[in-house]
Protein backbone atom coordinates (compact mmCIF):
# COMPACT_ATOMS: atom_id res chain seq x y z
CA UNK A 1 0.00 0.00 0.00
CA UNK A 2 1.24 3.50 -1.07
CA UNK A 3 0.60 6.51 1.79
CA UNK A 4 0.12 10.09 0.60
CA UNK A 5 1.92 13.17 3.21
CA UNK A 6 1.50 16.94 2.31
CA UNK A 7 3.68 19.53 3.81
CA UNK A 8 5.32 22.95 3.22
CA UNK A 9 8.64 22.09 4.77
CA UNK A 10 9.46 25.64 5.64
CA UNK A 11 11.78 24.08 6.96
CA UNK A 12 11.95 20.48 6.95
CA UNK A 13 11.71 19.38 10.90
CA UNK A 14 11.81 16.34 13.48
CA UNK A 15 8.37 16.56 13.88
CA UNK A 16 7.93 16.17 10.04
CA UNK A 17 10.41 13.61 10.44
CA UNK A 18 8.70 11.66 12.84
CA UNK A 19 5.61 11.51 10.94
CA UNK A 20 7.04 10.34 7.55
CA UNK A 21 9.40 7.55 9.32
CA UNK A 22 5.72 6.07 10.93
CA UNK A 23 4.30 6.42 8.25
CA UNK A 24 7.01 4.65 5.93
CA UNK A 25 7.29 1.99 8.53
CA UNK A 26 3.64 1.13 7.86
CA UNK A 27 3.29 1.49 4.13
CA UNK A 28 4.78 0.07 1.58
CA UNK A 29 5.88 3.49 0.12
CA UNK A 30 4.95 7.14 0.84
CA UNK A 31 4.72 9.97 -1.48
CA UNK A 32 5.96 13.37 0.16
CA UNK A 33 4.63 16.21 -1.63
CA UNK A 34 6.50 19.38 -1.22
CA UNK A 35 3.11 22.21 -1.20
CA UNK A 36 3.79 25.45 -3.06
CA UNK A 37 6.60 24.37 -4.46
CA UNK A 38 6.77 27.87 -6.15
CA UNK A 39 6.89 29.87 -3.25
CA UNK A 40 10.76 30.58 -2.22
CA UNK A 41 12.61 33.50 -0.83
CA UNK A 42 9.22 34.95 1.46
CA UNK A 43 9.54 35.03 5.11
CA UNK A 44 6.89 32.41 5.54
CA UNK A 45 8.17 30.39 2.63
CA UNK A 46 12.47 30.93 2.53
CA UNK A 47 13.30 27.92 1.07
CA UNK A 48 13.06 26.85 -2.78
CA UNK A 49 11.70 23.68 -3.46
CA UNK A 50 15.17 22.08 -4.80
CA UNK A 51 16.34 22.73 -1.07
CA UNK A 52 13.17 21.55 0.97
CA UNK A 53 13.60 18.06 -1.37
CA UNK A 54 17.29 17.81 -0.34
CA UNK A 55 16.52 18.41 3.24
CA UNK A 56 14.06 15.55 3.04
CA UNK A 57 15.98 13.33 1.32
CA UNK A 58 18.92 13.68 2.99
CA UNK A 59 17.50 13.60 6.36
CA UNK A 60 15.49 10.45 5.47
CA UNK A 61 18.31 8.68 3.62
CA UNK A 62 21.21 9.22 7.42
CA UNK A 63 17.90 7.21 9.08
CA UNK A 64 18.02 4.29 6.34
CA UNK A 65 14.21 5.40 5.49
CA UNK A 66 14.15 4.55 1.49
CA UNK A 67 10.55 3.82 0.87
CA UNK A 68 9.89 7.12 -0.35
CA UNK A 69 9.00 9.39 -3.44
CA UNK A 70 9.12 13.28 -3.54
CA UNK A 71 7.17 15.17 -5.44
CA UNK A 72 7.05 19.20 -5.50
CA UNK A 73 3.97 20.57 -6.16
CA UNK A 74 2.98 24.04 -7.38
CA UNK A 75 -0.37 25.79 -6.16
CA UNK A 76 -3.36 26.03 -8.07
CA UNK A 77 -5.13 28.20 -6.51
CA UNK A 78 -8.67 26.50 -6.84
CA UNK A 79 -10.18 23.56 -4.03
CA UNK A 80 -12.28 22.02 -6.48
CA UNK A 81 -9.57 21.30 -8.75
CA UNK A 82 -6.75 20.87 -6.08
CA UNK A 83 -6.98 16.79 -5.67
CA UNK A 84 -6.99 16.15 -9.31
CA UNK A 85 -4.19 18.46 -9.55
CA UNK A 86 -2.16 16.24 -6.83
CA UNK A 87 -3.18 12.80 -8.48
CA UNK A 88 -2.44 14.42 -11.89
CA UNK A 89 1.39 14.29 -10.49
CA UNK A 90 1.71 11.34 -7.94
CA UNK A 91 1.59 7.59 -8.22
CA UNK A 92 -1.49 6.36 -7.16
CA UNK A 93 -2.07 6.42 -3.19
CA UNK A 94 -4.37 4.66 -1.02
CA UNK A 95 -4.47 6.47 2.07
CA UNK A 96 -3.62 9.94 2.70
CA UNK A 97 -2.29 11.47 6.25
CA UNK A 98 -2.94 14.98 7.18
CA UNK A 99 -4.10 17.09 9.95
CA UNK A 100 -5.84 19.68 7.85
CA UNK A 101 -9.26 19.97 7.58
CA UNK A 102 -9.47 21.83 4.33
CA UNK A 103 -7.20 18.98 2.90
CA UNK A 104 -9.34 16.23 4.88
CA UNK A 105 -12.37 17.53 3.15
CA UNK A 106 -11.46 17.52 -0.33
CA UNK A 107 -9.81 14.13 -0.12
CA UNK A 108 -12.59 12.57 1.49
CA UNK A 109 -14.52 14.28 -1.34
CA UNK A 110 -12.24 12.53 -3.89
CA UNK A 111 -13.59 9.45 -1.81
CA UNK A 112 -9.89 8.74 -0.29
CA UNK A 113 -9.60 7.31 3.47
CA UNK A 114 -7.97 9.94 5.36
CA UNK A 115 -6.13 9.00 8.57
CA UNK A 116 -4.73 11.71 11.23
CA UNK A 117 -0.57 12.29 11.06
CA UNK A 118 0.80 11.79 14.32
CA UNK A 119 2.02 14.78 16.15
CA UNK A 120 5.40 15.24 17.17
CA UNK A 121 5.56 17.89 19.84
CA UNK A 122 3.86 20.53 17.34
CA UNK A 123 4.36 23.67 19.51
CA UNK A 124 7.86 23.25 19.15
CA UNK A 125 8.33 21.30 15.95
CA UNK A 126 6.78 24.12 13.76
CA UNK A 127 8.11 25.65 10.65
CA UNK A 128 6.78 29.48 12.28
CA UNK A 129 8.76 28.60 15.94
CA UNK A 130 11.75 27.37 13.71
CA UNK A 131 11.87 30.86 11.36
CA UNK A 132 11.05 32.88 14.42
CA UNK A 133 14.26 31.49 16.09
CA UNK A 134 16.58 31.86 12.65
CA UNK A 135 15.62 35.37 12.88
CA UNK A 136 16.08 36.05 16.55
CA UNK A 137 19.75 34.68 17.21
CA UNK A 138 17.83 31.73 18.86
CA UNK A 139 19.08 27.78 19.06
CA UNK A 140 17.19 25.92 15.98
CA UNK A 141 19.24 23.42 15.22
CA UNK A 142 18.00 20.92 17.78
CA UNK A 143 14.26 21.42 16.24
CA UNK A 144 15.69 19.73 12.62
CA UNK A 145 17.77 16.79 11.44
CA UNK A 146 20.96 17.01 10.99
CA UNK A 147 21.02 17.14 7.05
CA UNK A 148 18.85 19.99 7.48
CA UNK A 149 21.45 22.07 9.34
CA UNK A 150 24.07 21.43 6.75
CA UNK A 151 21.69 22.75 3.89
CA UNK A 152 20.69 25.74 6.12
CA UNK A 153 24.41 26.93 6.58
CA UNK A 154 25.06 25.46 2.41
CA UNK A 155 22.61 27.82 0.99
CA UNK A 156 23.25 30.70 3.88
CA UNK A 157 19.61 30.38 5.24
CA UNK A 158 19.53 32.31 7.63
CA UNK A 159 21.02 34.98 6.27
CA UNK A 160 18.57 34.79 3.89
CA UNK A 161 15.49 34.98 6.56
CA UNK A 162 17.44 37.61 7.83
CA UNK A 163 17.49 39.82 4.66
CA UNK A 164 14.18 39.09 4.10
CA UNK A 165 12.96 40.13 7.69
CA UNK A 166 14.03 43.92 6.75
CA UNK A 167 11.42 44.62 4.37
CA UNK A 168 8.78 41.93 4.87
CA UNK A 169 7.00 41.21 8.16
CA UNK A 170 6.94 37.82 9.59
CA UNK A 171 3.91 35.59 8.81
Amino acid sequence: MRALYIGRFQPYHKGHHFVIKEIASQFDEIVIVIGSAQKSHELSDPFTAGERYIMISKSLRDDGVLNYYIVPVIDVNRNAVWVSHIESLIPPVDVVFTNNALVERLFKEEGYEVRKSPFFNRREYSGTEIRRRMLNGESWEDLVPKAVVEVVKEIDGVGRLKDLARTDILK
